[in-house]
C-alpha cells in the first residue's frame, strides 16, 4: 500500500512538471504570435489550454482520491496541499498565456503591439520564460533555495510593467486608447503570470521546509 502511494504521489508530481513545461511554452508561443501578428500560432496556443486545464483535473482527482483513500498526514499531506495549491497557479498561468493570444487575435491582420512597446513586451516575455523555466526546474528538484529567487525575478516584471505604463501614459503616445488598453492589458498579464510562479515557489518552499508563505 505504501509503495502505491509513493507511486501515486510521483504521479502527481510529474503531471506537474508537465503543466509547467506546457504553461513555459504556451506563453513563449503567444508572445511570438502576439509580436509577429500570427494568427495560426496565436489559435493553437488558446487550442492547447485545454491540455493545461486537463492536467490540472487530473492533479486534482488525484489528490482527492489519495485524501480519501490514504488519509496521510505530517509531510505527505503537506505534499498534496501543495500540489493542488501549485496546480492551480500553472492552471492560471495557462490562462493568462491564452489571453495574450487572444489579443493577437483580436488584431489580426494588424499587430496589437506598436513599435514603441516591442521592446519592453519583449522583456517581458523573457522574464516570464525565465520564470517558468525555474518552476520547472524547482518541481524537479524540490530546490526551496532556487524557489526563493522567483521574489527577484518578480520585481524585475514589476519593473518592467511600470516601464510599459511609462510609454502608455507618456506625451509621446500617438496610438490611440484601444491600443493603450491592450498593452495595459499584455502589462497586467504577463505581470500576474510572475505572481502566479512565486505563488507557486512558495508552496515548494512549504513543501521543503514546513514553513508556509506569508500572507
Amino acid at each position: 500500500m505504501r509503495e502505491e502511494f509513493r507511486a501515486d504521489l510521483a504521479s502527481v508530481g510529474q503531471t506537474l512538471v508537465a503543466m509547467a513545461e506546457g504553461v513555459r511554452a504556451a506563453m513563449r508561443e503567444a508572445t511570438a504570435a502576439l509580436l509577429a501578428a500570427d494568427q495560426t500560432g496565436a489559435e493553437e496556443v488558446v487550442h492547447g489550454d485545454a491540455e493545461i486545464n486537463a492536467y490540472y483535473r487530473q492533479v486534482e482527482d488525484k489528490v482527492y482520491d489519495l485524501l480519501a483513500r490514504q488519509a496521510p498526514v505530517a509531510s505527505d499531506l503537506r505534499l498534496l496541499i501543495s500540489a493542488i495549491h501549485v496546480a492551480a497557479d500553472l492552471e492560471r498561468m495557462g490562462d493568462l498565456a491564452d489571453h495574450v493570444a487572444k489579443t493577437c487575435l483580436r488584431r489580426v491582420p494588424a499587430r496589437a503591439v506598436p513599435d514603441e512597446l516591442v521592446p519592453v513586451v519583449r522583456d517581458m516575455a523573457a522574464v516570464a520564460d525565465r520564470i517558468a523555466g525555474k518552476i520547472t526546474e524547482i518541481l524537479e528538484t524540490s530546490d526551496a533555495q532556487r524557489a526563493a529567487e522567483l521574489e527577484s525575478d518578480d520585481d524585475e516584471m514589476d519593473e518592467l510593467n511600470k516601464q510599459l505604463f511609462g510609454l502608455l501614459l507618456g506625451t509621446a503616445w500617438r496610438h490611440g486608447v484601444e491600443a493603450a488598453i491592450d498593452g495595459a492589458l499584455l502589462g497586467r498579464w504577463y505581470e500576474r503570470f510572475a505572481d502566479h510562479a512565486v505563488n507557486a515557489g512558495d508552496q515548494i518552499v512549504y513543501l521543503v521546509t514546513g514553513e508556509a508563505p506569508a500572507a
